[in-house]
């Protein structure tokens, strides 16, 4: 299932699952390009790594709310690799409160990124999904859009705005014979879970039937398989990643 020379574009990348999905598909010979929007740093460590992997991959900043910044990141995808053949939509954020004592604020900052994000970075490379061999569209979504969860109500609307989304353009796209899918990982090891107060996070993991958090390279391991050419004939549809939490 190799990626050599499909170009695939990761918003949110420099660090957490955008940048193991990033690192997976650049050790598989794939072009990568690494957006951030204020993790340089990171971003270009992350390029480093996947160029020691032998791969090839450039960073872009860009705020993913800003169209005038994704239409930059395409300039850049173009000019260093061509057109894309994947696109990942996994920038997002959290502010999380009570629902009764949310701001107006705090829930159009996370649909503004979680959903505007998505609607700017597909509507801008769509063309390159559309006329790819192989185009593949992946919206990393949420546990938290299917169950809701105390606290997240802008957030749990977000990622669940994320499976109709994904659904319509997996049907939009099939004319043109690229794909949409949506993986929805569980609660999963990164710098966000560090935060997470110790007797909370042992409540999450007793929900879990396989009794842990998922690590990055589970997710990764699942977005590349969609990346790749033998999932051509998967569309439309939401992947679970979250170690049985639906059972």
């Amino acid at each position: 299932m190799s990626m050599e020379g499909r170009t695939c574009v990761i918003t949110g990348s420099a660090r957490g699952i955008g940048r193991g999905i990033a690192e997976r598909l650049g050790e598989e010979g794939a072009n990568v390009v690494i957006n951030y929007r204020s993790s340089e740093d990171a971003a270009n460590e992350a390029v480093a790594e996947i160029e020691d992997l032998g791969g090839n991959a450039v960073a872009a900043r860009a705020d993913v709310t800003v169209r005038e910044d994704v239409e930059n990141i395409r300039e850049e995808c173009h000019e260093a690799f061509g057109p894309v053949d994947v696109l990942v939509n996994n920038a997002g954020l959290t502010a999380d409160t009570q629902f009764v004592e949310m701001s107006r604020s705090e829930w159009d900052r996370v649909i503004d990124v979680n959903l505007g994000g998505m609607f700017n970075c597909t509507q801008e490379f769509y063309d390159d999904l559309w006329e790819s061999d192989e185009g593949r569209l992946i919206n990393i979504s949420s546990v938290v859009g299917k169950q809701g969860n105390f606290g997240q109500a802008n957030y749990a609307a977000a990622k669940s705005g994320m499976f109709g989304f994904t659904r319509t353009i997996a049907l939009e796209l099939a004319q043109g014979g690229s794909t949409a899918n949506c993986v929805a990982p569980g609660y999963t090891k990164t710098d966000m879970i560090e935060t997470v107060p110790e007797k909370v996070l042992e409540r999450i993991i007793a929900g879990v039937p396989l009794e842990r958090l998922a690590e990055v390279e589970d997710i990764a391991n699942v977005v590349r398989f969609l990346a790749s050419e033998e999932s051509s004939y998967i569309t439309g549809e939401v992947i679970d990643v979250n170690g049985g939490m639906d059972l």
